[in-house]
């Protein structure tokens, strides 16, 4: 059930926009800018628009709550899917429906901070892995690696922060840490 304070606000448990089209186009824009999910309500007779980003679907009125909570529900989890990276066994990282191919041994240490997205993973537990079978590696070494890996992904809008005296941290970019 929709609750009244999420009726007033235009938005939907899980965080999910209700906009009307076309009154709300310039809202939709700034949403899509933003990566916010959204649903459309399109009013009867009116053509639908199309949608071109995943986190955006459609609705005709009326439309039924069980309808609309489908909807939600579904974009809810696309939302959801996407917004946390997934690295496969091939090396090949996936966030917001973009990919990029790593090597072996980035695939490894990435592998860690996708495990523990958005929290802190030890210096030590990084060097660990990179260590494996050629000896103790050098501080400069882990530093070299996450630089090339930075710069990997860099183009996913993900971000790896240095936690100083901890380690590391795989996040979403923000603005600030876009430049």
């Amino acid at each position: 059930m929709i609750t009244q304070e999420a009726r007033t606000r235009n938005e939907l448990p899980g965080e999910v926009r209700l906009l009307r089209w076309p009154a709300q186009r310039d809202l939709r824009e700034e949403c899509r800018s933003r990566g916010v999910p959204r649903i459309l309500v399109v009013e009867a007779g009116l053509e639908a628009p199309v949608c071109e980003d995943i986190f955006e679907d459609w609705v005709r009125t009326p439309v039924t709550s069980p309808d609309l909570k489908a909807r939600t529900d579904a974009l809810v989890s696309r939302y959801h899917q996407n917004r946390s990276p997934r690295l496969d066994e091939e090396g090949v990282l996936r966030f917001a429906s973009r990919s990029v191919t790593l090597s072996p041994m980035q695939a490894s240490l990435l592998s860690l901070l996708v495990s523990q997205f958005t929290q802190v993973v030890a210096r030590e537990a990084l060097r660990s892995r990179l260590g494996r079978g050629q000896g103790s590696m050098s501080r400069n070494a882990l530093d070299l690696h996450m630089m090339r890996i930075r710069h990997r992904i860099n183009s996913l809008g993900l971000t790896i922060r240095t936690v100083w005296g901890r380690g590391y941290v795989l996040d979403v970019q923000t603005a600030e840490t876009a430049s």
